[in-house]
């Protein structure tokens, strides 16, 4: 009973983290490619915006991608 729910849990995050990187803009695109992004305010404050906070969730996701493939290779 612990594998399936275990398992359910991995699906939906494999299908969140596959959702938001494809949500995420590559590096050359966005507001750093219009005059530089060191000077500008999202460039200084990219934790507040909503790239910062796809970015953080991504690595979030991804670690408990990685965590719950080696507890289901255990199990």
């Amino acid at each position: 009973m612990l594998k399936v729910i275990i398992s359910v849990i991995f699906i939906l995050i494999c299908v969140a983290l596959t959702v938001i990187v494809l949500l995420q803009e590559g590096k050359s695109a966005g507001l750093g490619s219009v005059g530089g992004m060191a000077d500008t305010y999202w460039g200084k404050n990219k934790g507040r915006s909503m790239e910062g906070n796809l970015e953080k969730f991504t690595t979030f996701a991804a670690i408990a991608f990685m965590v719950l493939a080696i507890i289901l290779n255990v199990l």
